[in-house]
């Protein structure tokens, strides 16, 4: 059995590669998670998890991570990178991750839909939301990532 996380953080990030790999690593690196390996979860944030912004993690640690990425090779396009994280009142929340081409604003928007109505499928109380997005404008390979990792 896994151990449940207890803490989170929410980051992006984005960069220019020469291939889509380093591209994608190029954004991990810029969003500060580029030293870890990511375990890609879905969306529920376990109760009572605390929010620790500046919360620093262990050079190649398997760490659970909600996220959304977009890598694209169309010089001149505006790709965005966003996750929410929604926080209920008195139980677990959600995590809504987004990446798509959109600006900053397009992307922040539609994140925030999109945790509202995962609430209220749940029929649950949102208390907050907590987001973080990132902007890219390509110039030859571009990635841009956001992600919620859950630490220990």
């Amino acid at each position: 059995m896994l151990p449940t996380p207890k803490k989170y953080f929410l980051t992006s990030g984005s960069a220019e590669g020469e291939t889509e790999l380093t591209a994608f690593d190029g954004a991990l690196l810029k969003a500060g998670i580029g030293n870890i390996n990511l375990i890609k979860v879905s969306s529920i944030l376990p109760p009572q998890a605390e929010y620790v912004p500046e919360l620093k993690l262990p050079f190649g640690a398997l760490v659970p991570t909600a996220f959304g990425s977009i890598v694209c090779e169309e010089p001149g396009t505006i790709i965005s990178a966003a996750v929410a994280v929604g926080i209920s009142e008195d139980s677990f929340g959600v995590i809504m991750e987004l990446a798509d081409k959109l600006i900053r604003e397009e992307a922040e928007n539609k994140i925030e839909q999109m945790v509202k109505e995962s609430f209220a499928m749940r029929k649950m109380k949102l208390k907050d939301i907590k987001i973080s997005a990132v902007e890219h404008k390509v110039q030859k390979i571009g990635c841009a990532i956001a992600a919620v990792p859950l630490w220990y």
